[in-house]
């Protein structure tokens, strides 16, 4: 029976995005009798199928984008730059977005993230303090099943603990405990978006090692966990629904459609009260610059020509080598032990730091298995003499907010509809760069303590994005400098909402899901306040 892709007659609220947060702000709105229709660009996924795409995301002779069907006409994207930004390599189109393949890891920020220029002289302040946002943080927590301990002395305060008990570090981390002890770094468990526990019908993690691209158990969060119940308290999602543009009003004060194309070509105007844009922070900037119109010249939301710009993300640094012991990599597929200590500071002299022990260091003894040109015995020996020994250090390091790192339209190429491809223009500066040095020195003389053989470094000329897409929609109190007002409500139109990373101002140096699921969770309130 083929999809019904018509409009609803009636919308209260019409979301673009199935992600996180367009999941979260859909269950919560159904929730509260709302009438609520996401728009999705990608397709439903078949849980079953989740098995198989493990099996392919450890086969080498398949891609990465491939997993989830990345690439091709529909995916296609530029990257003109100082950098070159492989966009595709991170994320999802379809029901349940990039966190069917995240790794799973939830941070609150911390509290000098929201007041940085005040304290640092830095970056940027965010309109809204960390206190605003603790509650709408805890509740978070609790809708994404955190498993977590309250032993970070270097994190936030909070209200209560996270509501499953936290992942026991695994044997590599031992191994770190001790090395950490005497160079005088604290370590600490990792709140993590995975079931340590079975909760509702779904299992605790089982081991499967393959979280980061496919979580055939379920025990990984993923965004089709709200999009499911926001569909069984009456919310409608439509896959395959790519929105082309939004129109407003003759005022240019409301939006009143989103328009739609759907598989068999034709197009659709899907009106409702509110609209809220969660696409991410890449997606979400390009939609508001294809949404031009005679009041929008540059851009819908756009007064401030500030649509697209301070793109920013974490950039990764790393050391990795090996031991004459057993370290038993891969054993756990995710973080367990990290360290905040090198996070918040004084003065501008050096940036955030979350320092990272990797439990998935080294290949696997597949992945050893199916690349080796060699068989049987020879095969046998390889991976015995091979696997196990592998230790590894990463971070995840902060990038300050600059204007010229952008996501734009490019002039020339499009996608399969005609519209011009997003433009990710993306540059290091210093600040950064001696940052991502500051933490391979310390991830140096931990791996020195530990007796390790370094044998790879990533530092600031062989550093990458950790994909996460923020600030591109920036959040402040005032229109000239912002794009969102502290409500996450757009200033130039008064019913669109965009809950995303795309609004940070800065974006620290911690996974953004918790976050965002924070903002996601404000800004239903917001919306429901309105209708």
């Amino acid at each position: 029976m083929a999809a019904n892709r018509q409009p609803s007659e009636r919308a209260d609220v019409c979301i673009v995005g199935a992600g996180p947060a367009g999941g979260i702000v859909a269950d919560k709105l159904a929730s509260e009798g709302y009438d609520v229709v996401v728009l999705e660009a990608g397709p439903r996924f078949d849980e079953a199928d989740r098995e198989q795409r493990m099996e392919r995301s450890i086969r080498p002779a398949h891609g990465p984008d491939s997993v989830w069907e990345m690439g091709g006409p529909r995916d296609a994207y530029a990257s003109t730059g100082e950098r070159h930004y492989p966009l595709n390599a991170a994320r999802v189109k379809g029901v349940g977005g990039s966190t069917l393949h995240w790794q799973g890891m939830v941070m609150r920020l911390h509290e000098q993230d929201f007041r940085l220029d005040s304290e640092t002289g830095v970056g940027a302040d965010w309109p809204v303090s960390y206190d605003d946002l603790r509650p709408y943080y805890a509740d978070a927590e609790q809708a994404l099943g955190v498993a977590g301990a309250s032993d970070n002395p270097f994190a936030p305060p909070r209200e209560r603990p996270h509501p499953l008990p936290a992942f026991p570090p695994s044997y590599s981390d031992s191994l770190f405990a001790d090395a950490c002890e005497a160079l005088g770094i604290t370590t600490h468990s990792v709140p993590n978006a995975r079931l340590s526990e079975s909760r509702d019908d779904r299992s605790a993690c089982v081991g499967y090692g393959t979280c980061q691209p496919v979580c055939p158990s379920g025990a990984k969060y993923d965004a089709t966990i709200h999009v499911a119940r926001a569909e069984q308290q009456g919310a409608r999602v439509v896959d395959r629904a790519p929105v082309q543009r939004l129109e407003h009003d003759d005022a240019g004060e409301r939006v009143t459609a989103a328009v739609y194309a759907t598989p068999d070509g034709s197009e659709h105007r899907q009106e409702a009260r509110e609209f809220v844009l969660a696409a991410g922070g890449v997606e979400n900037p390009r939609l508001l610059l294809l949404s031009e119109s005679e009041q929008y010249p540059d851009g819908l939301a756009n007064s401030s020509g500030l649509v697209g710009r301070y793109f920013m993300d974490h950039l990764f640094a790393g050391v990795g080598g090996t031991l004459d012991e057993p370290t038993r990599q891969n054993h756990v597929g995710f973080n367990t032990t990290e360290s905040h200590q090198f996070y918040d500071r004084e003065d501008d002299s050096r940036g955030a730091i979350k320092l990272e022990f990797l439990n998935y260091a080294g290949p696997s003894p597949v992945e050893m298995a199916l690349t080796g040109d060699d068989w049987g015995d020879e095969m046998l020996d390889r991976i015995r003499d091979g696997y196990g020994t592998h230790v590894a250090m990463g971070a995840l390091v902060e990038q300050r907010p600059q204007k010229e790192n952008r996501i734009r339209l490019h002039p020339e190429r499009t996608d399969d509809h005609g519209n011009p491809v997003p433009d990710v223009v993306w540059s290091l500066d210093e600040y950064t760069r001696r940052t991502i040095e500051r933490a391979n020195e310390i991830q140096r003389e931990v791996l020195a303590e530990l007796g390790a053989d370094v044998q790879w470094t990533v530092g600031p000329e062989s550093t990458g994005p950790a994909f996460h897409h923020m600030g591109t929609t920036r959040m402040g109190a005032d229109p000239e400098t912002s794009v969102v007002n502290p409500q996450l409500r757009t200033h130039d139109l008064r019913n669109l909402t965009i809950p995303s990373s795309s609004v940070f101002p800065t974006g620290g140096a911690m996974n953004p899901t918790l976050t965002i699921a924070a903002l996601a969770l404000k800004a239903a309130d917001h919306v429901a306040e309105r209708l």
